[in-house]
């Protein structure tokens, strides 16, 4: 599970800092700070 919770992080992460390459600042700040949270290292809403 926690390499699920990892690979989806990234993802989030990375499709965060897309959306700020593209101006969509409010869009990625929200994906990235969910990313950081799903996150095993974070606070994970899965636990």
């Amino acid at each position: 599970m926690d390499l699920v919770l990892w690979i989806l992080a990234v993802i989030l992460v990375v499709a965060g800092v897309l959306a700020l390459f593209r101006r969509q600042i409010l869009w990625g700040v929200v994906l990235i700070i969910v990313g950081l949270l799903v996150g095993p290292g974070g606070v994970s809403i899965f636990t």
